[in-house]
């Protein structure tokens, strides 16, 4: 006979409070649950590799969005192997795709950093040339500025910012790195290295915080972020060849 659980013991297995069981029961991420007589829920060994499976799919940060792997959770909680191990694999590859953004950001500014002129052509831009030409907003621009990304002379004659080459070159990385997911914080501690004339090394500089920095986002360290949730993904998968194992 197959034996059975109560709350408190499937919350010891997977490491939760009981009353996290009982959220999972009530957002659907858990399988029908029998009652006995007297109304105790009696969970069996598949709620707690579900309940496995919940809490390594829904850990923050989704890269690609949170639904895929909430449709698989529930998925897997209706039986439905098959279309849960469909978007576990989807997951996986939304976070594949975004390594891939943020390793081509890297290319891009290691390319800028050796010294590669960006933009030819016309001298100075003013700034909402400069916007119309990256795809931003000028208060983009001028945020990056106030945050100390980017240093912009301006006209002796009109006191009008004017970009240059040069600072468009370093807008254009900035910009790459923010649409790739790492931070301001990371892309500003890059650049100050970069200013300080130490060239090598970027890629680390933007992954790694000073020893004096608070890491408030996980887009400070974007490249490690990624690497663990792609064996998040992995681990995922393995959960439910688990699980499909179990149920043959």
């Amino acid at each position: 006979m197959e034996r059975l659980f109560k709350t408190a013991e499937v919350a010891a297995e997977v490491g939760v409070h009981p009353n996290t069981v009982r959220l999972y029961e009530e957002w659907g991420y858990l399988p029908p649950i029998p009652r006995s007589k007297s109304n105790y829920r009696l969970y069996t060994r598949q709620h707690i590799e579900q309940m496995r499976l919940a809490r390594l799919a829904l850990q923050w940060p989704y890269p690609g969005g949170k639904a895929v792997v909430v449709d698989l959770v529930k998925y897997a909680a209706n039986g439905d192997y098959g279309m849960a191990m469909e978007r576990a694999y989807r997951f996986l590859a939304n976070v594949r795709m975004e390594r891939t953004y943020a390793e081509a950001a890297i290319e891009f500014l290691e390319r800028w950093a050796r010294g590669q002129i960006l933009d030819v052509g016309k001298s100075t831009y003013l700034s909402s040339e400069t916007a119309e030409r990256l795809g931003v907003s000028v208060d983009q621009l001028r945020n990056w500025e106030r945050n100390g990304l980017v240093h912009v002379p301006r006209d002796p004659a009109t006191g009008y910012r004017r970009y240059s080459s040069r600072e468009m070159g370093r807008l254009r990385v900035i910009r790459m790195l923010l649409e790739a997911g790492y931070s301001m914080m990371a892309i500003l501690r890059m650049l100050v290295q970069f200013d300080s004339g130490e060239r090598e090394h970027l890629q680390q500089v933007l992954d790694t915080p000073g020893p004096n920095e608070d890491v408030l986002n996980v887009a400070d360290q974007w490249l490690s972020t990624l690497q663990e949730a792609e064996n998040r993904a992995n681990a995922i998968i393995r959960q439910l060849s688990h699980m499909i194992d179990l149920a043959l």
